[in-house]
């Protein structure tokens, strides 16, 4: 399950800057994980090259295109309503044409486009390049489809747009596709194989980054820890490798010491993890650098064997709980943070129980959780009966986000009288004379603005908290700026 976007950020409508020359116009929309942001800056990159600015106003747009998410049906469903006013503005404006990308686009391609006729263009993930060929065949009065799935594509060659970027943060993908085959999960068949991206791609695009003032990046992926470069293709190819290949193969441990040490005054996160690639090699690199992020992203799911064993998560709770300790080990300030499903297929209350006592031995710092959702496509889906009752689910999953809520008191409190480092990131929600950011634990702080301004690494003292976010007065720059 990959890592939602916050909630105020899905379906953002993004804009960049106007290029004169440009004739036509793009409203495009997000909806769903870090990947699918990530993946509209190239979107917007290519067609920028291709004669479109973009613009927020839906009715003065030429081309439409909604980025979608499969990973829960709520997701899905809200994508449906915005392609039902998409198709009423276009019944006012019938130049317009109207394109699904993304997850859903591979998963729903024959319905959208023979069934229902409600788009004019469906593209996957890995089909981005051909948008200007797609749209030459929309043009010419044809609808167009192209959602193969490639073995290589990285987009490592495109320099995305920074849409929704407040210049300060920014992602950067590094691989595509996954191997693991959670039976819960639809990315394997809408994302494809896993392969990664060639290493000083990464490094170039970071530099770019670097050059135009952003103090930090999130390598980002659907499992960011099996990253493996040897020279392009499937990662589960690499048995096929030359012995030159393997010998000068890179993988993610030494990937993150690269951007560590090229990169000593920029920030860096990583997402997201799988506890069966995470190896204690990268804990060993996190702890070594202060300047890569203290904090872990770590699904799991379940805290039950026999429900692991049933979602294909090729960790037991116990090898989990053996990685938290080594974590906890290594890098004592570390903060950990999960994924937990309720109400999986055959779920008992004994399984559930399980979960909850996972979640007392690790007292995450916070968390993504959702009741199972049956994903058509997913093993789970096909041969699994979605057996646990609505009402057990939602009070199951009340009573692990509750847990949650406690955990996430007892973990912010821990800050108090600390001083952590803070990117100062924006203007607090709640008041404009404090600023917003996040420490190395990912836990957002917010302070006095004083004469600091956005783009600062500054040293704060906490002195108060809430369950999510923590409060306290500047004491000085960091030595990272």
């Amino acid at each position: 399950m990959e890592k939602i976007i916050e909630e105020s950020k899905q379906g953002e409508s993004l804009v960049l800057e106007n290029k004169p020359e440009n004739t036509k116009k793009l409203f495009i929309e997000s909806y769903g994980c870090a990947m699918n942001f990530s993946d509209s800056e190239v979107v917007a990159s290519i067609l920028s090259i291709n004669g479109y600015n973009t613009t927020q106003t839906l009715e003065d747009a030429d081309l439409v295109l909604v980025n979608t998410c499969s990973i829960r049906d709520k997701a899905e469903q809200t994508i449906r309503k915005r392609l039902e006013k998409y198709n009423a503005v276009k019944r006012i404006n019938p130049k317009m044409k109207v394109g699904v990308l993304g997850c859903m686009a591979e998963r729903l391609k024959s319905q959208f486009l023979e069934e229902e006729k409600i788009v004019d263009l469906v593209v996957g993930p890995d089909a981005y390049k051909d948008l200007p060929n797609l749209l030459a065949e929309v043009e010419e009065g044809r609808d167009a489809i192209n959602v193969i799935l490639s073995k290589d594509e990285t987009y490592g060659d495109i320099s995305p747009v920074r849409l929704m970027s407040n210049g300060i943060t920014a992602l950067v993908s590094i691989t595509r596709g996954c191997d693991n085959m959670c039976t819960f999960c639809v990315v394997p068949f809408t994302r494809g194989r896993e392969r990664s991206r060639e290493p000083q791609s990464i490094i170039k695009e970071i530099q770019d980054l670097w050059d135009k003032g952003f103090k930090e990046i999130t390598l980002l992926g659907q499992n960011v820890d099996s990253y493996l470069w040897y020279g392009g293709g499937l990662k589960k190819d690499f048995v096929n490798a030359s012995d030159m290949q393997k010998a000068t193969a890179v993988d993610f441990d030494q990937l993150l010491e690269m951007v560590a040490v090229g990169f000593p005054k920029m920030r860096i996160r990583f997402s997201t993890s799988n506890p069966q690639d995470m190896h204690e090699s990268i804990l060993h690199v996190i702890a070594k650098y202060p300047n890569i992020c203290k904090h872990i992203h770590l699904p799991v799911q379940s805290g039950s064997n026999r429900i692991l064993k049933e979602m294909n998560r090729l960790h037991t709770r116990e090898e989990y709980m053996a990685l938290i300790d080594k974590i906890k080990a290594i890098i004592p300030n570390a903060s950990i943070s999960q994924d937990m499903i309720a109400g999986f297929p055959t779920e008992t209350e004994e399984d559930h129980q399980d979960t909850m006592s996972l979640m007392e031995y690790v007292k995450y710092n916070f968390g993504y959780m959702y009741s199972y959702s049956e994903r058509p496509g997913t093993l789970a889906g096909r041969k699994m009966e979605d057996d646990v009752l609505e009402e057990t689910k939602a009070r199951r999953l009340q009573e692990i986000v509750d847990l949650q809520q406690k955990h996430a008191w007892f973990r912010s409190e821990e800050f108090v009288g600390q001083i952590v480092e803070v990117l100062v990131e924006k203007v607090s929600k709640k008041s404009s004379e404090e600023f917003s950011g996040r420490n190395s634990q990912s836990i957002t702080v917010v302070f006095p603005k004083e004469n600091y301004k956005i783009g600062d690494f500054v040293n704060v003292k906490i002195t108060s908290c809430t369950s999510g976010t923590l409060k306290g007065e500047a004491v000085g720059f960091s030595e990272m700026n």
